[in-house]
């Protein structure tokens, strides 16, 4: 599970992600991310998470954001450790994170590490960030 310090809460830096970051998107999830500013001091990369009302109760919300802080941690030691991510989950997330639960495993990993990989965030077996 992630750190306190290595989570996003604040609206600024949400609202700094969306509007100076960049994002790409799939069926299930929206990664935005930023570099961020060398003055902001943490260890490794930060995460915020956006999940609406519209994916269904407090159950199924924090259910969702448990997977994809999972998740999040499994790519976290091969992501560029000054860069700020916010995952926005889709409605069709709902369906990964039952999938997962009724037994399949790795489908909200899958998910956000492909995501990850479009974007050029995560770090090939060598080490070195893709381009």
């Amino acid at each position: 599970m992630a750190a306190r310090r290595s989570r996003l809460s604040r609206s600024s830096d949400f609202q700094r992600i969306y509007r100076q970051g960049s994002s790409v998107a799939s069926r299930f999830l929206v990664v935005y991310w930023f570099r961020r500013p060398p003055e902001v001091t943490a260890e490794g990369p930060r995460l915020g998470l956006s999940v609406s009302k519209k994916l269904g109760g407090a159950v199924v919300r924090n259910r969702v954001k448990r997977r994809l802080r999972e998740a999040f941690a499994a790519a976290a030691p091969r992501l560029a450790g000054d860069h700020d991510v916010v995952v926005i989950a889709r409605q069709p997330l709902v369906d990964l994170v039952e999938r997962e639960a009724a037994g399949e495993k790795g489908l909200v990993a899958a998910a956000l590490e492909e995501l990850l990989r479009r974007a050029g965030l995560l770090a090939d077996e060598a080490g070195t960030e893709q381009a």
